[in-house]
């Protein structure tokens, strides 16, 4: 994996950073990289409360901002920043000032990479909305000064219309991180994700595959 100066993970929910990529945000560090995640929501419009429910509407933002934390501090991210957007909103969120606040983050930690969801291909409205900003915040800058933009994908027409993803990390050294990453966001893997953990712990060889290989897409304007 290519030495970066710094990196920049934008997502709009807890947990986006661990099932996709945070065996790379992982590697970066051990690495020695500074990584930043801006993290837009607390997730607090999760559905995944249990049954019974072990919370209610208002303690679930509580309790995914310390799973947050905790998820952040098993990857060693230092720079945990949390942005205070409404989860479920961010597609209705003014753009120039999603985007200026973006832009804000990237001129003051100036990453030489940036992390994020591909606008158009990742389900969920504040994904594609979140990538979106992220995108026009770095096309705003001099072409020369862009940092390289790595994008998730999982869309069922991503490959058919992306092409297959160009950068495919390997992180099977920092697995036992990304396991503990995905733990750490209880409420949301705890009881939906259980049968999924336990195959992972018995080392299911389809599941070992999705886990070690994290894949993107590079941004090109």
């Amino acid at each position: 994996m290519e030495k970066q100066r710094h990196v920049l993970v934008v997502f709009p929910h807890p947990d986006d950073e661990a099932f996709g990529v945070s065996g790379t945000i992982a590697t970066h560090v051990e690495n020695g990289t500074p990584v930043t995640y801006a993290c837009l929501t607390l997730g607090e419009m999760g559905r995944n409360m249990g049954n019974p429910p072990f919370t209610n509407r208002e303690e679930l933002p509580k309790i995914r901002r310390e799973e947050l934390k905790a998820a952040a501090e098993a990857l060693g991210i230092q720079d945990l920043r949390m942005l205070g957007y409404r989860d479920k909103t961010i597609e209705f969120e003014d753009d120039e000032k999603l985007t200026n606040r973006i832009a804000d983050i990237i001129d003051e930690v100036n990453p030489s990479l940036i992390i994020t969801f591909y606008p158009g291909y990742s389900v969920h409205p504040d994904h594609d909305a979140t990538g979106a900003a992220v995108v026009r915040a770095v096309e705003k800058m001099p072409a020369a000064a862009r940092p390289t933009l790595h994008c998730v994908a999982f869309s069922k027409n991503c490959i058919d219309e992306l092409g297959e993803a160009d950068i495919i990390h390997n992180i099977t050294p920092v697995a036992d991180k990304k396991l503990a990453a995905i733990q750490a966001h209880r409420s949301q893997t705890e009881h939906s994700f259980k049968d999924t953990m336990e195959k992972l712990k018995n080392q299911d060889p389809q599941l070992m595959v999705w886990l070690n290989n994290e894949r993107f897409w590079t941004y090109k304007f």
